[in-house]
């Protein structure tokens, strides 16, 4: 008896101090992409919007932050109840955990996988944002991140993660969010749109990005952040899956960029900066859910397939009359269904697991289970998606009024403008009282 306590003892995991401080700096870095997120779709509206589309991300912070303390963890990594949601009372508030408790079966505290999964819920919220650019009121917004996120977000991260979850004890693979968070915020985005309609001069207005230095520096920082939330999503450093994942990242997105930029040159004559940072970001999302499970050279033909195929993809929006602003549909939709799609086919079976793929001779039982996984996800998002927007839209109002959108959000909704061309200081401001002078007066119409 005392032998075999001694060897359950020997067994069990213990904190880790190098796996503690390498998850607080990947949780810093999904943090990051929050706000690379906000320059990203901040440079690529008008600039009369570029405050409203930041302030649609970092809003998110704040409230998905409060509610995953108070209720979001629990739902989402609980105890398990039917495969569909958790809930555990210790985790409510954060109140019931000690701090050096941890995350069962691993060597971190349960504080740094709270977090590390905060960072996740934070910006799911704010992906669909993109896709409502220039037309929502902030307020509605607001109201819906926080519904959204509880009715939608944090059951489908049990789903996928949580002990217990339906999708996760079928042995869907999705190493870091390609169904929880990008099919997710996809399918979301496509059911709001839907619903709350196009922006005025769709098809018929210019509707250039106003500022492509942004939108580079966006792509950076998500690209830099994004190291964090791939490697990251392994809880620890001590087995070398993390490493191929931090590596498959930085190949995958290089491939998607390069056939990004590719498929534009050859069908629209040009290397385009936006089309480089939309390729990046294409092969971040496709690998996403795959790179634990596939090689380096897998993970080249998946970002390069994503690159092709969401290049093509975003112009769906064209053809089929639906207003997705900034491609959240085409980019994250897509490549997260390519992603998760493609661990059916290569998956190697000597990375995260032992599931391999068909081109590893798996045959198609991996395939099909990541179907199952993808489709459902998309299915109860967008349709759960939708039907909060026609509430909110019924009730509140989600929109913003056509003059008002035409004159520009950023003045209606926050009283503010992204650029002072006057150099006499900051942009407008509600508690300003002076007329403003007549080189401020014109920027206002160059905002417009």
């Amino acid at each position: 008896m005392a032998s075999a306590i001694t060897t359950l003892a020997a067994d069990a995991p213990t904190l880790s101090a190098a796996n503690t401080g390498f998850m607080l700096i990947c949780s810093a870095l999904v943090m990051l992409m929050t706000p690379g997120l906000a320059f990203f779709y901040g440079g690529m509206v008008r600039v009369k919007s570029s405050l409203n589309m930041l302030m649609m991300s970092f809003i998110s912070l704040g409230i998905v932050t409060i509610l995953w303390v108070l209720y979001g963890f629990s739902l989402a990594f609980g105890t398990d109840s039917g495969g569909f949601i958790g809930w555990s009372s210790d985790y409510v508030g954060l109140s019931g955990i000690g701090i050096t408790e941890l995350w069962d079966g691993y060597t971190i505290p349960v504080y740094v996988f709270a977090v590390f999964q905060l960072m996740f819920a934070v910006i799911t919220p704010a992906l669909i944002s993109g896709a409502l650019a220039d037309r929502v009121k902030f307020s509605a917004w607001a109201l819906f991140t926080a519904l959204w996120v509880t009715v939608v977000y944090f059951p489908v991260a049990h789903w996928v993660w949580g002990a217990g979850g339906w999708l996760f004890k079928l042995g869907v693979i999705d190493f870091a969010g390609g169904t929880a968070v990008h099919i997710n915020a996809g399918a979301a985005a496509l059911g709001v749109i839907l619903v709350i309609g196009k922006r005025v001069g769709f098809k018929k207005d210019p509707m250039r990005p106003h500022s492509l230095p942004l939108v580079m520096l966006g792509a950076g920082l998500l690209w830099f952040g994004w190291f964090g939330f791939n490697a990251g999503s392994w809880l620890g450093n001590d087995d070398g899956v993390g490493a191929v994942m931090f590596v498959n990242t930085q190949v995958a997105t290089a491939a998607a960029m390069l056939a990004w930029l590719g498929y534009e040159k050859l069908r629209h004559g040009s290397f385009t900066t936006l089309g480089a940072a939309s390729g990046a970001v294409a092969g971040l999302v496709a690998i996403t859910p795959s790179g634990g499970s596939c090689s380096p050279l897998g993970a080249i033909a998946i970002g390069a397939i994503a690159g092709v195929v969401c290049a093509m993809a975003v112009g769906l929006k064209y053809k089929f009359n639906f207003d997705d602003s900034l491609d959240v549909v085409g980019v994250h939709l897509v490549g997260g269904v390519i992603g998760s799609l493609l661990v059916g086919l290569f998956a190697t079976g000597g990375v995260q697991s032992d599931a391999a793929g068909l081109f590893y001779g798996g045959g198609l039982e991996q395939l099909g289970k990541q179907a199952v996984g993808v489709f459902s996800v998309l299915a109860y998002s967008l349709v759960v998606s939708a039907v909060l927007a026609f509430l909110l839209d019924k009730t509140i109002g989600m929109r913003v009024t056509e003059d008002d959108e035409v004159s520009g959000i950023d003045q209606v909704e926050h009283a503010e403008t992204a650029y002072d061309f006057s150099g006499a200081g900051g942009g407008a401001s509600s508690r300003s009282t002076a007329a403003p002078a007549p080189a401020a007066a014109a920027s206002k119409k160059v905002d417009a």
